[in-house]
């Protein structure tokens, strides 16, 4: 591993530390470092060890922040959501995963940014079961092939007017069971390997740094400020994927 290479895996594991505990729609740059650096199967094996240390830090400072009310609505349809994208993973290879992964986050971000132009009204549409189901499978999918349902949360919980601290809180504790729940898929598809863990257990302290920092910054700074700056880096991130 040549020297740029680690410090690209280093940032990517800061970041994630600072998306958990602070805006998740950063996690989708680690996505995509982590799908350029290796190939994109095992990739999405490191960046689950990776985000489940970050999701063990969240779960501890927002655990009592979490509307549970929310995640009850969400969860049954989550597991089809996984299902599905395991079903993917096992037939596409990696040329076109990692062209999906960049479409997917492309798709994400234009989405954020019409929300951030045309904002509903808070307990409006996204209110609905139907929502609730379209999110729950939206997210089980997508975090399944890329890690990055971050932006389906996103779209779902400011849909529905959701405060920071309980957005933060709701979306720790669903992804810290949503990747559980991705481990033995992942396992059964044969996607970890002494080296991933390796690396995954070589990052981990990062990840805590970056946790520590975001959040410190989430009680500084507003949301909507670090969205714009999300969207940009994720669209950027997406781009280099597709192009690749």
């Amino acid at each position: 591993m040549t020297v740029a290479v680690a410090v690209l895996f280093g940032v990517a594991a800061l970041l994630v530390g600072f998306a958990k505990t602070a805006i998740g729609g950063l996690a989708t740059i680690s996505v995509a470092v982590f799908a350029s650096l290796m190939p994109a199967r095992e990739s999405t094996a490191a960046i689950l060890l990776v985000l489940l240390v970050g999701d063990v830090m969240a779960v501890w400072h927002y655990r009592h922040d979490c509307d549970w009310s929310l995640l009850r609505r969400l969860i049954p349809a989550v597991l089809p959501g996984l299902v599905l994208g395991a079903l993917f993973l096992a037939v596409v290879d990696d040329d076109l995963l990692r062209r999906v992964i960049g479409v997917l986050l492309v798709i994400m971000a234009v989405l954020q940014l019409l929300l951030r132009w045309r904002p509903p009204a808070a307990g409006g549409i996204a209110s609905g079961r139907t929502a609730a189901v379209g999110a729950g499978l939206a997210a089980g999918f997508v975090t399944m092939i890329a890690n990055a349902a971050g932006s389906v949360m996103t779209l779902y919980l400011i849909a529905r007017g959701v405060e920071k601290r309980r957005f933060l809180g709701t979306g720790a504790f669903f992804f810290f069971g949503v990747n559980l729940c991705k481990v033995p898929f992942s396992a059964s598809l044969g996607l970890f390997h002494t080296e991933t863990m390796t690396l995954a257990l070589v990052l981990a302290p990062l990840v805590l740094v970056g946790g520590w920092a975001g959040l410190h910054v989430a009680r500084r700074i507003s949301q909507a400020r670090f969205e714009q700056a999300v969207l940009g880096a994720s669209v950027l991130a997406a781009l280099a994927l597709v192009a690749r």
